[in-house]
C-alpha cells in the first residue's frame, strides 16, 4: 500500500516519537537500576490533584454514566458542558460569549490540529503555512499541518540576563516580513522555556493577526486560568481574530484528552464541523469531569492552592541545583520563568551538541530532551548560530531525589564533553 504525499507527511518519525520509542524499549529492558526520565510533558503525580479528580469522577459516574457513555451527543459539546464554560469564562474575564463562541474537543492539540487544517495550507492564491511567532515552540505543532508548506517557525531574539540566565523575545520585524501566514500559534506559557507572552507581545501578535486577516491561536495548556503551572503577565484576550485553548491536561486529567476553545463564531463554526466530520465529539465522560470541576470550582482551586505553588517549588529546587552542580567552567545558561514544567538549558559551546548529550545520558540510564526538536530548521537558524542543537529540555514532574540525580549525571557529562573539547 502507497501512502498518499499527505499521509508520508503524517506518518513520519518525529524525534519526540523517537525518544518516547527510546523510553519504552528502556521499560521493557529491564535491569537492577531504575531510569532517570526527565523528558516526559507527563503532569506531575500530586495526591491532592488526583484525590480531586478522582471524587469528581467517581460523581460523575454516578450521576451521569448513562447520559454521557451510553449515546452519541452534539459535536460541539454536551450542552450542559458548553453552558458550564461560557458562565464560568463570562465570570470570570467579563466576556460577552454564547454557547456559538465554545467547542469542546479530545484534547489541546487536536484542537490546534483542526485549526490548521481549516485555516492554513493551500488556499486559492497561495500556499499559507501555521507561523509559530517565536522558537522554540512546542513540537508538536511543527506536524499539524498536512501540506507542503507545512510550518515556519521565526528565530528569537535572545536577552542575556546575569551570569547564568537568558531570556527570548519574539522577533517582531522579521514576523512581518513573513509573505504568507495562514495562522499563527503560540503557547502562553511556552512549552519548552515557561516564557510568557508579555503585554506589548501579545498586542502585537494580535495586530499581525488583524492586518493579514488571519487566526491567532493561543494555547493555554500552561497558563490561565487553569492549570497555572507558570505564572503569565496577560489574561486570555476575548479578540475577533483570536481562538483561545484550553485543556485539563496540566491540570491533572492527560489521559482523558479533554479540552475546549474560545473564539468568534465565525472561526469557532468550522471547528464544529470539522469534529463532527471526523471525530463526532469529544468524549462525553471527560467532559462531564471538565463540568463538574468548573461548577464546582474545584478546578481554580486546585491551580491556585496546589499547582502552582507545586510547580513553583520544584522550579525553586531545579535551580538551586543547577547552580550547585553544573560545572562552573562551562558557559551555560538558563532560561528565565516563573514555574513552569521544564528548565529550559543553554549550553553556548561550539563543542556542545544536544544529540550527543542525549545518547551520553542515555548511556548513564538518564533521558532528556534535545532541544532541537523544538525549532523548525534547527540546522539552519538563521541569525542565532547554532543555538538551536545547543539547548537541552528537563522536566519537573519526577521527584526530587531523581531530579537532583538527574542533575547530577548531567554535571558529570558536561564535565567530560568540556575537557574533551
Amino acid at each position: 500500500m502507497q501512502l498518499s504525499s499527505r499521509g508520508l507527511k503524517m506518518a513520519r518519525r518525529s524525534g519526540v516519537r523517537a525518544i518516547l520509542e527510546d523510553i519504552a524499549v528502556a521499560a521493557r529492558s529491564g535491569g537492577s537500576e531504575e531510569w532517570i526520565n526527565l523528558s516526559p510533558g507527563n503532569p506531575a503525580r500530586i495526591p491532592d490533584v488526583e484525590q480531586v479528580w478522582q471524587e469528581l469522577a467517581e460523581t460523575a459516574v454516578a450521576e451521569s454514566f448513562t447520559a454521557a457513555s451510553s449515546r452519541y451527543g452534539p459535536s460541539r459539546g454536551m450542552d450542559r458542558v458548553v453552558e458550564a464554560v461560557v458562565d464560568h469564562f463570562s465570570r470570570r474575564y467579563g466576556w460577552p460569549l454564547t454557547t456559538e463562541n465554545v467547542t469542546v474537543g479530545p484534547g489541546g492539540q487536536m484542537l490546534c490540529f483542526v485549526a490548521a487544517a481549516l485555516f492554513a495550507g493551500d488556499h486559492a492564491s497561495a500556499s499559507r503555512p501555521v507561523v509559530l511567532p517565536s522558537v522554540p515552540e512546542y513540537t508538536g505543532y511543527q506536524g499539524l499541518v498536512q501540506d507542503s508548506c507545512g510550518a515556519v517557525g521565526v528565530p528569537p531574539r535572545i536577552r542575556l540576563q546575569g551570569d547564568r540566565l537568558f531570556r527570548y523575545g519574539i522577533d517582531m520585524e522579521r514576523l512581518r516580513r513573513l509573505p504568507e501566514i495562514g495562522m499563527l500559534l503560540i503557547s502562553n506559557p511556552s512549552n519548552p522555556t515557561g516564557r510568557a507572552l508579555e503585554p506589548a507581545e501579545l498586542d502585537h501578535l494580535i495586530r499581525v493577526a488583524e492586518e493579514r486577516g488571519v487566526p491567532l491561536i493561543i494555547d493555554h495548556a500552561y497558563g490561565e486560568p487553569f492549570p497555572r503551572v507558570a505564572r503569565t503577565a496577560v489574561a486570555p484576550p476575548f479578540h475577533a481574530n483570536v481562538v483561545n485553548c484550553f485543556t485539563l491536561s496540566k491540570a491533572g486529567l492527560p489521559g482523558e484528552r479533554v479540552g475546549f476553545a474560545i473564539g468568534p463564531a465565525e472561526a469557532i463554526d468550522p471547528v464544529v464541523s470539522f469534529l463532527s466530520n471526523s471525530v463526532l465529539h469529544a468524549s462525553q465522560s471527560a467532559q462531564c469531569l471538565l463540568e463538574s470541576g468548573l461548577r464546582s470550582g474545584r478546578l481554580e482551586k486546585l491551580a491556585d492552592a496546589v499547582i502552582r505553588p507545586y510547580y513553583a517549588s520544584k522550579r525553586r529546587a531545579a535551580e538551586q541545583l543547577l547552580h550547585e552542580l553544573l560545572p562552573p567552567s562551562v558557559d551555560w545558561r538558563l532560561h528565565t520563568a516563573d514555574g513552569g514544567l521544564f528548565c529550559w538549558l543553554w549550553i553556548n559551546h561550539d563543542w556542545f551538541d544536544d544529540l550527543v548529550l542525549y545518547e551520553r545520558l542515555k548511556r548513564r540510564k538518564v533521558f532528556v530532551v534535545p532541544g532541537r526538536h523544538f525549532f523548525v530548521n534547527p540546522e539552519d537558524d538563521g541569525s542565532l548560530g547554532g543555538h538551536a542543537t545547543r539547548c537541552v529540555r528537563l522536566s519537573l514532574s519526577v521527584e526530587e531525589p531523581d531530579l537532583a540525580e538527574g542533575v547530577r549525571r548531567l554535571a558529570e557529562e558536561l564535565e567530560v564533553m568540556s575537557r574533551a573539547a
